[in-house]
């Protein structure tokens, strides 16, 4: 925005101190002249007494020093002002240097303003929090497009690839290259769809309803029960009628992504995956635990960045495409919600999604 260039709020400030210092002193030495003049005395410096005197002797003795005094408070105003003021604003000289740098891609620097918390300080560790969390968005948002361009150049490579032996070899079979060319396509297919949903859920923009995470549970559980059967895997439901607020198209996602990546990451034969739905004070929680290999503390915190698959990178029919948990996390913090991720001691993830109850928001 164009703006009128003005007087600085340090200007302003000590124009302000030393007009407030002005109108005090006029009206103090304005009450000690009524005083004198109505009680009729003024001490003359010739005869060093008391004596009444007239009006007009009255204003020439004691002009010239209300006159002195108030030039003395204008220079005493201006000159204090200005110092206080430069002071006071010094804090938000920093705050304003810090955010020219932000504005020029400095994302690293924080303010750390010293001293007792005040309305500047709060300022200041607001501004730095904001920094801070802006950093590490901008940092996760670079690591997306750079997987994310990873991951599409590897579909679009293989394609390039097959293409090119098919070219230079005529007598290849046509059958088994548009399967291999179909098998890369859906897998193609299906990234642009995870990053789709995964940015519809994190730009909010989706129609809330009243839902049963129950309900959800069951059908992402009936639909993945071939895939549990062809994996070895058992599945058990259990729970309570669980309502929640939100897009039901997004929670029934969120719901799937759990039981697939739990049906996918388990035990090689006779694994199990444990659904269940449950109400609490603060909220719904939806939870699903499965048996598998041993996983650490650390490895689990990661598991929410997109394209990252556990203990190792596989590319398996149902391998997924990294981005199961980065889409259940992006939809749980859409809705208000929680996500928790906590290896078994045997082996294996507990994953407890809790939600907000079903109060609608204002305005909804």
């Amino acid at each position: 925005m164009h703006r009128q260039p003005g007087l600085s709020v340090r200007v302003k400030l000590t124009l302000s101190y030393a007009g407030f210092l002005m109108l005090a002193g006029a009206l103090l030495v304005s009450a000690i002249g009524v005083f004198l003049l109505r009680q009729g005395w003024l001490r003359t410096t010739e005869e060093g007494a008391w004596r009444a005197t007239p009006g007009t002797e009255f204003v020439r003795g004691f002009a010239p020093v209300a006159a002195a005094v108030m030039v003395f408070l204008l220079v005493f105003g201006l000159l204090g002002g200005w110092i206080l003021a430069g002071r006071m604003l010094a804090p938000l000289s920093r705050i304003t240097d810090a955010t020219r740098m932000a504005t020029n891609g400095s994302l690293s620097h924080r303010i750390r303003l010293p001293g007792r918390r005040d309305e500047f300080r709060e300022l200041a560790d607001t501004f730095d929090t904001m920094l801070a969390r802006l950093e590490a968005h901008v940092a996760a948002q670079q690591r997306f497009a750079a997987n994310a361009s990873h991951e599409l150049r590897t579909p679009l490579a293989i394609s390039k690839s097959l293409l090119d032996v098919a070219h230079n070899d005529p007598t290849q079979e046509p059958g088994k290259l548009v399967d291999r060319l179909r098998s890369v396509n859906t897998r193609a297919i299906d990234l642009t769809e995870a990053l789709l949903v995964l940015s519809r859920a994190g730009q909010r923009s989706f129609t809330r309803e009243h839902v049963d995470l129950s309900l959800l549970a069951e059908e992402a559980t009936e639909t993945l029960l071939p895939l549990a059967e062809e994996h070895g895997v058992t599945i058990e439901t259990s729970g309570d009628i669980a309502p929640a607020f939100g897009s039901q198209a997004l929670l029934l996602q969120l719901t799937t992504n759990l039981v697939h990546n739990a049906i996918v990451h388990n035990l090689p034969a006779q694994g199990t995956v444990w659904v269940r739905t449950s109400n609490r004070p603060t909220g719904v929680v939806l939870t699903v635990e499965n048996t598998g290999e041993e996983i650490s503390p650390h490895l689990a915190s990661t598991l929410t960045e997109p394209f990252q698959r556990g203990t190792e990178r596989t590319h398996t029919h149902h391998a997924g495409v990294g981005l199961g948990l980065a889409i259940v996390e992006t939809i749980t913090h859409a809705h208000g919600g929680t996500l928790a991720l906590t290896p078994r001691p045997a082996g294996g993830l507990r994953t407890t999604v809790e939600l907000p109850p079903p109060t609608p928001p204002p305005g909804r």
